[in-house]
């Protein structure tokens, strides 16, 4: 199944599109879908940057709003403004829907595995923002990131879950210092809302 509140949005979206798959009232590529994006190879970015001594230090700060997803159930992570951002495969037992605080994004929900939720929020520490959901707070585990420079511009790369990813510049790659192929996008408005810099990156 299909996260109910991701699907109800998608439908939203859907009927936004037209001919050429690009969203009205969106410029640019922000509105394109993946599959009509330049490859790139996030985890060759950001070691690059890294090897130069241009990465910076990161960590998620804001709680976070999660339930247990329903087993099978695929989440749609969808970007306001912007439309698909990716889909995650189906949930396994214990596994989590994060829905992040960011009216700037819409609130975008992922899926986390059982085993990553566990090891990056705590919690439970009361009720969430919305009926069946509860708070948790992000452990503050420090990753590496870069910004997309304009150099690159927009790009679709494999995702460690094995879905596309869109990323634009002005957007953060996060990577797991400790495991390289743990590199993902965060859209520069959730990663402005959600995380806090340790060590900035240089340009």
């Amino acid at each position: 199944m299909v996260s109910i509140a991701a699907r109800t949005r998608a439908g939203a979206a859907i009927g936004c599109l037209i001919a050429g798959f690009t969203f009205l009232g969106i410029g640019g590529t922000a509105g394109l879908l993946a599959s009509e994006l330049k490859d790139g190879n996030a985890v060759q970015m950001i070691a690059a940057e890294h090897s130069q001594g241009r990465s910076g230090l990161a960590k998620k700060t804001r709680a976070v709003d999660a339930r247990a997803a329903e087993v099978g159930e695929i989440v749609v992570t969808l970007i306001a403004g912007e439309g698909t951002e990716t889909t995650s495969p189906p949930a396994r037992k214990g596994d989590m829907v994060v829905r992040n605080r960011c009216a700037a994004t819409g609130n975008e929900e992922i899926l986390v595995t059982a085993k990553k939720f566990a090891a990056r929020y705590e919690g439970p520490l009361g009720a969430g923002s919305l009926p069946g959901w509860k708070t948790y707070r992000p452990r503050g585990k420090v990753m590496r990131y870069m910004v997309v420079p304009e150099s690159a511009g927009s790009f679709r790369f494999k995702a460690p879950w094995g879905a596309f990813m869109k990323a634009h510049p002005g957007d953060a790659l996060v990577q797991d210092p400790k495991d390289e192929t743990d590199t993902y996008r965060i859209a520069a408005a959730a990663f402005a809302c959600t995380y806090e810099v340790v060590a900035p990156a240089k340009p």
